[in-house]
């Protein structure tokens, strides 16, 4: 398991991807085991998984939209993700 930090790089795994379900009209991740529908923070957090961003880059992004992100809450969503082998690490 990686040592994940501020200064880690995500990125969604080769195979997933996060669309928009218009018929649902909420996001899901789309990869070869099936399909989960994440909840809108996990959803926020995983647009921004492009893997040109740190865990910091990321946390300061949603913190001009959301009051209260720390950097610790995201790298607690992306270890549950990682867990699930939804993204990976630069």
């Amino acid at each position: 398991m990686t040592t994940i930090g501020t200064e880690s790089v995500p990125k969604l795994r080769r195979g997933v991807r996060l669309t928009y379900d218009r018929t649902r009209e909420t996001h899901v991740l789309l990869f070869p085991e099936g399909v989960l529908v994440p909840n809108p923070t996990a959803a926020a957090v995983l647009e921004l998984c492009t893997g040109d961003r740190t865990v910091s880059a990321i946390a300061e992004k949603l913190g001009a939209r959301y009051s209260g992100v720390r950097d610790q809450d995201i790298i607690d969503v992306l270890t549950r993700l990682e867990d699930r082998r939804i993204v990976q690490w630069q």
